[in-house]
């Protein structure tokens, strides 16, 4: 097979350069194609166009095969949790039992965020968005280490803390952002718990009577996290990397990264699930008009939180997290007329031909929307949570810019479609 690609231009002819991945993706190498022939590549959006080469996530749409780091999410999921998979994530291999304890212990002794950063939160108007005080509150915590504002990359001791620092203190962020949202006093992270039930303690307990943290619980919002942790060149990811090729740091990358994810057309897409459900129930349905509607392309309906952009069969975290689903309404015995709407559109698309067709499954979205209302989260939190699940992808791409060697500042190019040259007019002159 040539490792060539011919492209034909204006009577001539240029050879590009071909590439193939690990998993057998096809490239067509055009980083020289301006320098060479004057033109440019035009891919509105980047769909088809690859921004770097990267070891860290492998997924294949059509198969329904998402990979970390080699090892299938379904293995990970099964056998492993969020810590783990965060250093299998940024650090590239699965850690032995001194490495695991080193991490957990750094992230234990960074969980504490500086004192004075509590008169940050104040400054918030009580109902400020969570992500607004998340995106503020993780560059604001950059400030308060005088050594990660001076940090350039090569240190490796001082960037395996500042890892442990972010991914640490994004969760009690959230937790305070949470709090501050709902006028609550904040509450501090406990050193004899691990990661996910730290966060819910911080998110939930009062000050004199502790969250109960039910085991069911506890596992399913870890798993929402480990699900999450990276998902190839999505838009907050491409938005830290672009940050990163800067040489931002760190925490200001991953600051980057909490506003792409707030959009609605990404993070938001759990969030976007319940506010259909709260509109079915509003309208008096209990699902089965709206199946209906949605059927018909020119009713306005549309369901949310089914098929996938990359996903073209299914959503391999769909089914992993669908029985986390079942498990914690079964041991939470909630009656709640959403989730029993939720229920109703999940039996239609599973058995339905128009659904089953089209391929239009619930995704990952779908069931971990209701596993957090169903838990109490509430809705303005589901980003948040989000933001938190995907802190090692972030991490692990930042760690793959400041470690490639030709590494450059990314700078897209456009193609112009404005005016051609004209002349100031003085005021008084025009129309």
């Amino acid at each position: 097979m040539s490792n060539e690609a011919k492209l034909e231009l204006e009577g001539k002819t240029f050879t590009l350069p071909t590439l193939v991945g690990t998993e057998g993706e096809k490239a067509v190498d055009v980083s020289t194609l301006r320098a060479t022939t004057n033109y440019i590549t035009l891919d509105d959006g980047y769909g088809n166009t690859g921004s770097c080469t990267s070891k860290i996530t492998f997924i294949d749409g059509d198969l329904g095969i998402l990979r970390y780091r080699g090892i299938p999410i379904e293995e990970m999921a099964e056998k492993s949790n969020f810590i783990e998979t965060a250093y299998l994530i940024i650090y590239g291999t699965l850690p032995n039992r001194a490495q695991i304890k080193t991490f957990s212990d750094l992230l234990t002794a960074h969980q504490f965020l500086h004192e004075d950063m509590t008169y940050h939160f104040e400054g918030f108007p009580t109902g400020a968005h969570p992500m607004a005080i998340l995106s503020s509150m993780i560059n604001a915590a950059s400030c308060f280490d005088e050594g990660l504002m001076n940090w350039h990359w090569g240190k490796t001791k001082e960037f395996e803390v500042y890892v442990a620092k972010l991914i640490s203190q994004v969760r009690t962020i959230a937790a305070y952002s949470y709090r501050k949202s709902r006028g609550l006093p904040l509450i501090y992270p406990k050193q004899n718990y691990k990661y996910t039930a730290n966060f819910l303690h911080m998110l939930f307990s009062m000050p004199y009577e502790d969250f109960e943290l039910k085991p069911e619980v506890v596992k399913a919002l870890d798993l929402i996290f480990l699900l999450h942790a990276d998902h190839e060149q999505n838009c907050s990811t491409s938005t830290v990397r672009m940050v990163a090729s800067s040489q931002a740091n760190l925490f200001a990358s991953c600051a980057a990264g909490v506003c792409a994810l707030w959009g609605p057309l990404h993070g938001g897409a759990n969030q976007a699930v319940l506010e259909m459900l709260a509109q079915i129930h509003k309208e008096g349905d209990d699902g089965s008009k709206f199946i209906e509607a949605a059927k018909d392309k020119n009713s306005g309906k549309k369901l949310m939180g089914f098929g996938h952009r990359v996903y073209k069969n299914h959503d391999p975290r769909a089914k992993i997290i669908k029985k986390a689903c079942d498990e914690v309404l079964a041991k939470l015995h909630i009656s709640d007329p959403l989730l029993d709407i939720a229920k109703k559109l999940e039996e239609a698309a599973l058995k339905d031909s128009y659904f089953v067709e089209r391929k239009l499954y619930p995704n990952v979205d779908f069931y971990s929307g209701i596993i957090m209302r169903a838990i109490g989260i509430p809705i303005e939190m589901f980003t948040v949570i989000f933001a938190i699940g995907r802190m090692p992808g972030w991490i692990a791409n930042y760690k793959e810019i400041m470690e490639e060697p030709k590494s450059r500042i990314y700078r897209p190019r456009q193609i112009y479609t404005g005016p051609t040259q004209k002349h100031y007019i003085p005021l008084d002159e025009r129309k």
